[in-house]
């Protein structure tokens, strides 16, 4: 999952960034609303966090924007504004959900992974592909009875593959979503991701690749 994370405080945006990438998410931040502009309109997020108190754009005409640009990003309004007006007030402005400082982490965390699963088509929240098995919630992932034991990335390859369901996705997609902003874009970090996930996977093979394309998941070549 590729999140933004828009806070002008900088000690909370940092530990975010850390805590969510924890969680196996690529963290970008954002510490004003015209940062958060630039970065909507450069990369493809699955979830904008969003504080609404921001220096310079204020985080309303943020939420404007990623409603009207990217209507298949979610938004969770992240602010210490906690009234039932200011709640009413974020979600007409179009956010999909509004948790009020201070929070719990953990609640965050499940809530970013419910708004994932909002995205169109809709899924289910536990990911299975022939004997695979993805619970991105609760970071397990097995093929039959067998555990997985897969670093933060091989994990979140993973999971863009089965949400795929088949199709094949490029290497410049994987590197956009389970990689963040510095990541470079010549790098072969997924090539080697990709590969070590699929000697974890072992054999009959189901991860392929097709030349010249990108990566897909089937139970034959």
């Amino acid at each position: 999952m590729r999140v933004l994370v828009v806070e002008d405080e900088a000690f909370l945006a940092e530990a975010l960034q850390s805590g969510l990438r924890r969680e196996g998410m690529a963290v970008d931040i954002a510490g004003d609303g015209a940062t958060a502009l630039e970065s909507v309109d450069v990369n493809d997020y699955d979830v904008v966090v969003l504080d609404r108190d921001l220096p310079g754009v204020h985080g309303d005409d943020v939420c404007r924007h990623v409603v009207a640009t990217r209507p298949d990003c979610r938004i969770l309004m992240l602010t210490a504004a906690g009234g039932l007006a200011d709640k009413i007030d974020g979600l007409r402005l179009g956010s999909d959900d509004y948790l009020v400082k201070p929070f719990d982490f953990p609640e965050l965390v499940a809530r970013l992974h419910a708004l994932r699963r909002r995205a169109a088509p809709a899924q289910p929240p536990v990911l299975t592909f022939a004997d695979l098995r993805l619970d991105p919630a609760r970071r397990d992932a097995r093929q039959a009875d067998r555990i997985l034991r897969l670093t933060r990335k091989e994990f979140a390859v993973l999971e863009l593959l089965m949400r795929a369901d088949g199709a094949v996705l490029s290497a410049e997609h994987l590197l956009e979503k389970a990689w963040d902003a510095h990541a470079d874009p010549f790098t072969n970090a997924v090539r080697i991701t990709v590969s070590t996930l699929r000697r974890k996977l072992g054999d009959p093979p189901v991860l392929h690749t097709a030349t010249g394309v990108g990566y897909y998941l089937a139970t034959a070549a």
